[in-house]
């Protein structure tokens, strides 16, 4: 195993709280791992999202830092002081400047924005959108049930249902969409508090404001995601996730089980596919 200073880069495209998981897993096996996101992300689970680096400069998942760099060639500091680093990067420019061992594609937009092989001598995609053999080397499944985090080598994963994942008898009543148009904007619950991730709310109850709006709970839970005030919504965007699991309160800050799931299927598909190919990774 080579000095992490002298290690190939693995690009992860997207830091959202699914990405962040495969990030993080990545980063603590070893792998010198580079962050990409877009300039403004929507992520619902900010406290368990890395993307939150784009806003406030750096922000901590697990103990673990993630930093906003503004240059390519300014990763490899922030790298070698045991952090990650993120760079505002839609397009993937960065391929071009630091030759990555892999890419991997988590932007989870459920199709392709760009990724193909020719940007890394290894390639992975997050669900569907992508196609092992085409587009990418791998495709891991993302879909809740018996194949999520299973690496798919010919063909693609399970197409989106636009369904969400059942969670203690919800599916769709668990995601809530915005009403309206406009800035998101927080409320205060009975006691003043503006009503943020992990409150505990009440079906019916407003958990939040778009363009004047009320935003209703959709069921009694703990509120797991909501998205940052003042981010401009437009209608029918996602805005929030309620869990109807009271106990998942002590974990709105950290990875979910499927976001786990998901960070070992691309850990699998990248060593799998280094050794196959003998193209060094740590």
């Amino acid at each position: 195993m080579q000095n992490k200073a002298n290690r190939p880069w693995v690009l992860i495209r997207g830091a959202g709280d699914l990405a962040t998981g495969t990030i993080l897993r990545l980063h603590r096996c070893g792998f010198r791992v580079l962050a990409l996101e877009c300039a403004d992300p929507s992520a619902i689970r900010r406290k368990a999202a890395f993307c939150e680096a784009v806003c406030q400069g750096s922000t901590t998942v697990e103990g673990v830092v993630c930093r906003r760099i503004e240059k390519a060639d300014e990763a490899a500091a922030v790298s070698a002081a045991g952090e990650i680093p993120l760079l505002v990067d839609e397009r993937c420019a960065a391929a071009n400047i630091l030759h990555p061992a892999a890419v991997v594609d988590a932007i989870l937009a459920k199709r392709n924005l760009g990724t193909n092989r020719a940007m890394a001598p290894i390639t992975v995609g997050l669900g569907p959108g992508f196609t092992a053999g085409q587009d990418v080397d791998a495709v891991v499944e993302t879909m809740r049930g018996h194949k999520l985090g299973r690496v798919i080598r010919q063909g693609a994963a399970i197409p989106n249902t636009g369904v969400p994942g059942n969670i203690g008898g919800y599916t769709a009543e668990r995601v809530i969409h915005a009403p309206a148009s406009g800035p998101m904007e927080f409320v205060p619950d009975e006691t003043g508090a503006l009503v943020d991730i992990g409150a505990v709310v009440h079906k019916g109850q407003c958990i939040g404001r778009v363009g004047g709006v009320a935003v209703p709970a959709t069921l009694d839970g703990v509120l797991r995601g909501i998205i940052r005030q003042g981010y401009p919504v437009t209608k029918g965007l996602k805005i929030a996730d309620i869990d109807p699991r009271l106990e998942q309160v002590a974990n709105c800050d950290t990875v979910s089980d499927k976001a786990r799931a998901i960070a070992g299927g691309v850990l699998e598909a990248l060593l799998s596919l280094a050794e196959e190919r003998d193209i060094p990774l740590l």
